[in-house]
């Protein structure tokens, strides 16, 4: 029998825990929480109304709030604590991993301090050469709960891992492709998040669909080449993980990076938007991340830095696309820096 911890009772976390637990008597999968309502909510009821309200969870799915107990003797660790703690939280795993034990990252975002992937932070804290993948594509938790169609991509450096990491996760409505450009598949994940808020903004601000088309178009090209910048694969950009989950967060209901941009747009402050939401939006962080690496990088992302100015500088949404859409006449493909076009 495989046996599967999930660590992170978030909405994904829990998803990815329940689309396990439904694969059969193969494998038992147990869901550590840091929240103890979390915990019991599972164990007792099958249940998880705090981060999944109304999704009744396979009956073999455990949860535990004992970390170090749910990691021990597990063939696979899913990581899915929220980007900021990552660090803190797989940091204490790393003892209690078995030889051999595939890591995978399922969460979205960027190291806020260290400005690094998700996958950089795994291999930090956790023992040398353990095989580390990351999962990422367009997939809203409460549709893949709902067993609808889903294809995303598992990525590691070696292969091999990779595709380990797609027999795992594979089921007949979730489709698993490899991938060997990590990076490329971490930050289309992270930055799409920063385009999503921007196109809430649009939204919030009343505009249309034009406007939507071309900051989706432009955002890919952005993100597009930032990521060649730092060394990925510009023909991931145009992938699940890149364009295919752009697609999904800046324009589906469901979306809580969307949903916090059309807030924004609306008039709301930052603070107060942010206030009582149970789940992180990850594209805040990581906006700040995006334009600190593109000065470092000498990348240039303006759709990245009016979100910015707007999130931290107090910049009205509407003078932030004033802002955008006059700026210097420029030939569609153009050099922005670092390689990228």
């Amino acid at each position: 029998m495989t046996r599967i911890a999930v660590i992170g009772g978030g909405a994904w976390g829990t998803a990815l825990a329940d689309l396990l637990a439904r694969k059969g008597a193969s494998q038992s999968v147990t869901l550590w929480a840091r929240e103890p309502e979390v915990v019991d909510g599972i164990n007792r009821d099958h249940m998880n109304p705090t981060f999944l309200p109304g999704a009744a969870l396979d009956q073999r799915l455990r949860a535990s709030g004992d970390l170090e107990q749910a990691v021990r003797g597990a063939d696979v660790v899913v990581s899915s604590p929220p980007s900021h703690v990552v660090r803190q939280v797989m940091g204490q795993v790393g003892a209690a991993l078995g030889r051999g034990t595939l890591v995978v990252s399922v969460s979205k975002g960027l190291e806020p301090e260290r400005l690094t992937t998700l996958s950089c932070v795994l291999g930090e804290v956790l023992p040398r050469g353990v095989p580390i993948a990351v999962l990422s594509g367009p997939s809203f938790a409460q549709e893949v709960y709902q067993q609808q169609p889903t294809a995303v991509v598992a990525a590691a450096l070696d292969h091999d891992v990779a595709q380990r990491a797609q027999q795992v996760f594979s089921t007949s409505y979730f489709r698993v492709y490899s991938h060997t450009d990590v990076l490329g598949v971490e930050l289309g994940g992270a930055l799409k998040n920063v385009i999503a808020l921007a196109a809430g903004i649009l939204e919030g601000l009343g505009l249309g669909h034009n406007t939507r088309a071309a900051l989706l178009t432009r955002g890919l090209a952005e993100i597009t080449r930032l990521g060649v910048a730092l060394g990925a694969e510009p023909a991931t950009f145009a992938g699940l993980a890149g364009m295919g989950d752009l697609i999904l967060t800046a324009t589906g209901p469901l979306s809580r990076n969307r949903s916090l941009g059309v807030e924004l747009g609306r008039g709301t402050a930052l603070a107060d938007a942010l206030a009582g939401r149970a789940s992180v939006a990850e594209g805040v962080n990581t906006a700040r991340a995006a334009v600190t690496l593109g000065v470092r990088h000498g990348v240039e992302l303006p759709i990245a830095g009016q979100v910015t100015e707007v999130l931290f500088g107090g910049k009205p949404p509407r003078q932030a696309v004033a802002d955008l859409m006059e700026r210097e006449l420029k030939a569609e493909q153009w050099s922005g820096g670092g390689g990228g076009r």
